[in-house]
């Protein structure tokens, strides 16, 4: 698109020091993500977002969400 971090933040209505932080960091909030990502065009990718293997995540428990089976680390003896 040929924006510059100046262009896109002026652009998305998003700070240009917020922009600078998440291309370094990867944090940024939630609403300013949505406000890059209309602006770059690709705001309906995050339809994907709560797609989980053909199944919605709005029908499992937060249980569930957050349970990770433990794996099994070999251990080294010396």
């Amino acid at each position: 698109m040929n924006l510059t971090q100046e262009g896109l933040a002026a652009r998305s209505g998003v700070s240009w020091s917020s922009l600078k932080r998440f291309e370094y960091t990867g944090l940024i909030a939630l609403d300013a993500l949505l406000k890059l990502a209309l602006v770059l065009g690709c705001l309906a990718d995050f339809d994907l977002v709560c797609i989980n293997d053909g199944q919605s995540l709005a029908s499992k428990s937060l249980d569930e969400l957050l349970f990770k089976p433990k794996t099994r680390r070999k251990g080294h003896i010396k």
